[in-house]
């Protein structure tokens, strides 16, 4: 703690944002000072680059302090902190289910955005790739946790954005696959897989992923082309073979009706099938530029009654399964 209590008069709410004391973690250090505030004033708790300790956390638990607060300026030091610390809050059972799976949707949806909204011509960069691999690292333990996809609910995000519905995707996948009894590795590089399936929609001229009518047959062909674009833009990276095949394949069908190969059943590894089902069921349950969402049991029908034959339903029925333990089937 800093022995002089600094003061920063209020001039505008927007100045600073407040967070938990619980998001504080001792040992660690952050970019950003923390303040209390008193009456009309902010005071200085801790310095940028100060490390926190346990008794910072002690004082503020002892006086009842319920939120601290951060100078907006100072947001994106704090975003990075709370990312790299997000496997210690995500598994810190001190912190209400709700919270943490609010802080996991908000914290992995920045991640995507900011790839997304990079549009990476050049392909995926390192520094990207290691926030997305991070980023799912320490989200698995959390996702594989009792209760923790219900808790996801509320946050999972029904307007349509192509890094939302990645984030969304990751999360039907791995409460899926996590049934499997996979190990933690290939945990891992399918997670990596489903968070960046649509990573070559970054190539993808907005004009047409944002279009709010019918596409015509030669836009359909240009979106048709972002699993290839996908993994061109992938090929300087240390990315897995599950990875691979997961941003290659997951349009493919088990009749061979899907692209960009035409893949029968059995070519399809298990993993790039369950992505294929969260991808659709998530594409059909959100708000979408040239379609309403539909509710999830009317979406579970639908692919049920109409796509028997492109999907493993075996896998489709372990889906509902997961979906109906969650109990998101009657949202």
């Amino acid at each position: 703690m800093s022995n002089t209590a600094e003061i920063s008069p209020v001039e505008s709410a927007g100045e600073y944002f407040s967070v938990s004391p619980l998001m504080i973690f001792p040992t660690t250090m952050g970019k950003f000072s923390v303040y209390l505030r008193q009456g009309g004033e902010y005071v200085l708790y801790t310095s940028a680059d100060e490390v926190f300790t346990e008794r910072h956390k002690r004082v503020l638990y002892d006086n009842g302090v319920r939120e601290v607060y951060v100078q907006t300026a100072q947001r994106p030091h704090y975003s990075r902190y709370i990312e790299d610390n997000l496997g210690k809050i995500l598994l810190d059972d001190t912190l209400p289910l709700r919270e943490r799976a609010g802080l996991f949707y908000s914290v992995s949806s920045d991640v995507m955005a900011d790839m997304f909204e990079t549009r990476l011509p050049a392909g995926l960069d390192s520094n990207h790739f290691l926030r997305v691999h991070g980023l799912v690292q320490q989200a698995l333990k959390f996702l594989c946790l009792e209760n923790s996809l219900k808790a996801m609910a509320e946050f999972i995000a029904h307007d349509y954005k192509t890094y939302s519905h990645c984030v969304n995707v990751f999360v039907y996948t791995v409460s899926v696959l996590h049934t499997y009894g996979f190990d933690d590795e290939t945990m891992l590089r399918c997670g990596i897989g489903a968070m960046l399936h649509d990573v070559g929609k970054t190539r993808i001229p907005r004009l047409i992923l944002d279009k709010t009518g019918k596409l015509d047959p030669d836009e359909r062909r240009i979106i048709s082309r972002h699993p290839t674009l996908g993994l061109a833009s992938c090929t300087l990276l240390p990315l897995s073979q599950e990875a691979m095949n997961i941003i290659l394949f997951h349009h493919e069908k088990m009749n061979g009706s899907g692209y960009p190969a035409g893949l029968m059943a059995p070519e399809i590894p298990l993993p790039v099938r369950v992505v294929t089902i969260a991808d659709i069921y998530d594409a059909l349950t959100t708000d979408r530029p040239y379609a309403k969402a539909r509710r999830p049991f009317e979406v579970l029908e639908l692919m049920r009654a109409t796509m028997s034959h492109d999907l493993d339903m075996d896998v489709f029925r372990r889906f509902i399964m997961v979906l109906s333990g969650a109990e998101l089937v009657g949202c």
